[in-house]
């Protein structure tokens, strides 16, 4: 009787012991990190957390991963995107908010760049093993190359915005690569802020979005500090930060040449594809990094002026007033070119702080800053 008598109090116990370990403060920043995509997740916060609101965010951002991918990726056969792509041409297809949502940015970029950005070009990727086709690393025969490269196009799909509806008029294969993580980061901000999160780093598989500041400290304070983030030289073989720059509610987004790709015959075949010839880039555009208040948005920028290469590229983001940060090879050196947005956003105290010069070659292309490396 006496056992049974003390049960209530250990329950009670119990209870508050877990109560209070779930209530503990967590040192600051906290990070959550692990695999997503095929590649990396890292959440890192700032704010003052406790053990328990930690593991709920953690929670919430993992459900927010997992919703992009089910709606989203070309490797799950059930996908919203896969059931759209393998529905009957010229019918419409109802499809969810934020799949229109990636699908218009898609389209507008697709339209400004001339196709250089185009997600109809699954097709191509497939053919050139770096799709979801299980395919042997091979340079494709000429006649399957044309015969893909025949129904790209995204004048081939037609949204509905207004009824949230879209059809294909081609078979063509929709690849969300070079926006869906974007769009995922921008998912993942968008959690965090109605979570009442103010200063944090969202870090999908390199695209980024930053809030406040990495030492949570509020705007005007002699203290505060933005959060740091390391522009890749562009190196096969390490990791390696060129820059670092100082970012704070923005994105960034980085499309290189120098991570995914495979070598045959001693020639080397990236994993982005020009839509317009169907083969692989082959230019002198290492990597090109562009901020922008979307990440979805500036995930897609950065792939059409990684296709483009340095000049039609820098051209485009003039026109765009994008902000762009470029690393271009110049034999077994490379030099990094800006746009004025660039400068303007970081200012030329950075620029010299970082040991960079902008040169401007006319009065009207004071927005091409050449930026030599050290």
């Amino acid at each position: 009787m006496k056992a049974l008598a003390s049960l209530p109090f250990l329950l009670l116990a119990l209870l508050m012991t877990g109560c209070s370990e779930r209530d503990r403060p967590l040192d600051s920043p906290v990070r959550f990190e692990g695999g997503v995509y095929g590649s990396f997740y890292q959440v890192t916060i700032a704010d003052p957390l406790t053990q328990g609101e930690a593991r709920e965010l953690e929670e919430g951002i993992l459900e927010v991963l997992e919703a992009v991918d089910v709606s989203m990726s070309i490797y799950i056969e059930d996908s919203e995107l896969s059931v759209f792509n393998q529905a009957p041409l010229d019918e419409w297809q109802p499809l969810s908010d934020e799949l229109m949502e990636v699908l218009a940015i898609s389209q507008a970029v697709a339209e400004k760049s001339d196709g250089a950005f185009d997600p109809t070009v699954g097709g191509l990727v497939n053919l050139w093993s770096f799709g979801a086709e299980a395919r042997p690393r091979e340079v494709p025969d000429e006649a399957s190359l044309a015969e893909r490269l025949q129904v790209v196009g995204f004048d081939a799909v037609t949204l509905d915005l207004a009824a949230m509806q879209a059809s294909r008029t081609r078979d063509v294969q929709v690849d969300l690569g070079g926006v869906a993580k974007g769009h995922a980061v921008d998912r993942v901000a968008a959690f965090l802020d109605r979570e009442g999160i103010k200063h944090y780093l969202v870090n999908l598989g390199g695209d980024l979005i930053a809030r406040g500041y990495r030492n949570a400290r509020e705007a005007g304070d002699d203290e505060a500090e933005r959060w740091r983030i390391g522009i890749e030289a562009p190196l096969d073989d390490r990791q390696e930060a060129q820059y670092v720059l100082p970012i704070g509610d923005v994105s960034l987004a980085t499309s290189g040449d120098y991570r995914n790709y495979f070598v045959e015959a001693g020639q080397r075949f990236s994993h982005t594809i020009d839509p317009r010839s169907g083969r692989p880039i082959d230019h002198r555009l290492a990597s090109v990094s562009v901020l922008h208040p979307s990440n979805a948005w500036a995930d897609a920028w950065a792939t059409a002026l990684m296709v483009l290469g340095d000049e039609a590229g820098m051209a485009l983001a003039l026109e765009q007033d994008l902000k762009v940060m470029m690393i271009v090879r110049d034999g077994d050196e490379w030099q990094s070119r800006v746009s004025p947005a660039f400068v303007a956003y970081f200012g030329e105290s950075l620029v010299e702080e970082l040991g960079l010069e902008a040169e401007f070659d006319s009065p009207q292309m004071e927005s091409t800053g050449v930026i030599d490396d050290a």
